[in-house]
């Protein structure tokens, strides 16, 4: 039975992935930063704003004045009266709105000015200013604060723990930044100021340093500067700067200090003796060249070493020596 043949069927051909189209309503992350500057508000100062203050008062006074006279006028039954509460009435909603345009500003504080939710720009004014009515405003303290960071530990560039704690001076610069930009500035620094910390101690040993190294206990005056320029980066886009940071604590953490410690006083105990070993055989050699050049004694090698032996015994020895008198021979 014949069979008909079976038309070929076409195989999908695949998409390239590159082809296909993204979503529209996929979410878009938006990594942009608060971009605002500090700018300065539009303000009067003291005296302009005591003149103002003056007429608002003398035009809600006649505004109250015009409301009684027109009641007075309607209890009399003289014409005009409805003119006049309406006018006194449309004064004083004009003159209320008026006192939001002053504030008072104190020495070390600024005046973060907005309107409608927009940044207008910051006063700097002190006293009694005016400023746009209407507007509100966030009061920032520009005076220079500090705060000693935790108590950290860290290990070193060598792996060794330490723990150790830095004094931050800063002042805010830009309080637009430091309004706007960051959450809580205050905060922001402090996290800031740790992390910079930690990141430094551990590009540094704590003692020690090998060629081009600055140690943390040797090198405190070029850490801290780096330390500070660190955090100076850290929050310059919070609008804050940074007048000092110094490294308040410093020391081994408590489960390697005496091991640390005792290593230091061997150090020292090593140190020590050096010296006395090299000023012991200095005083020696020249106790020999005396004697040979002035001819008082001569020694052959085995009695010269003798005699460098025991004078090395009385000047390096730790206790008192107790001298011992020969009374014969040396080569008996």
């Amino acid at each position: 039975m014949p069979t008909s043949p079976v038309p070929p069927t076409d195989s999908p051909t695949p998409v390239p992935t590159d082809t296909l189209e993204q979503p529209t309503n996929a979410p878009q992350h938006s990594s942009s930063r608060v971009d605002i500057t500090e700018k300065p508000a539009l303000a009067a100062g003291s005296g302009p704003a005591l003149l103002a203050l003056l007429l608002i008062l003398m035009f809600t006074a006649g505004s109250a004045a015009l409301i009684v006279f027109g009641i007075i006028a309607v209890k009399a039954g003289n014409s005009g009266a409805a003119v006049r509460i309406v006018a006194g009435g449309v004064g004083l909603l004009i003159a209320l709105p008026l006192f939001s345009s002053f504030t008072i500003v104190v020495p070390g504080e600024t005046s973060v000015r907005q309107f409608l939710g927009r940044y207008i720009g910051t006063v700097r004014h002190t006293g009694l200013v005016l400023v746009p009515p209407l507007t509100t405003g966030r009061r920032v303290s520009v005076k220079v604060h500090n705060f000693e960071t935790h108590e950290l530990k860290v290990n070193d560039l060598d792996g060794n723990p330490v723990n150790i704690a830095a004094i931050v001076v800063w002042q805010v610069a830009d309080t637009a930044r430091a309004v706007f930009a960051v959450e809580a500035y205050e905060e922001f620094i402090r996290a800031q100021a740790e992390s910079a910390l930690r990141h430094v101690a551990t590009t540094h040993p704590y003692d020690e340093p090998g060629p081009g190294e600055t140690s943390l206990r040797g090198g405190t005056d070029l850490v801290s500067a780096e330390l500070a320029a660190e955090v100076a980066a850290r929050v310059a886009l919070a609008g804050l700067e940074i007048v000092e940071v110094r490294i308040s604590s410093l020391a081994y953490a408590p489960e390697i200090a005496q091991a640390m410690l005792q290593r230091q006083q061997a150090g020292a105990v090593i140190a020590a003796r050096e010296q006395i070993v090299e000023g012991a055989v200095t005083m020696v050699d020249q106790a020999l060249k005396r004697l040979e050049a002035d001819d008082i004694v001569t020694m052959d090698e085995e009695r010269r070493a003798q005699m460098v032996s025991n004078l090395l015994v009385v000047l390096c020895s730790d206790q008192r020596t107790q001298p011992v008198v020969n009374t014969g021979s040396l080569y008996a």
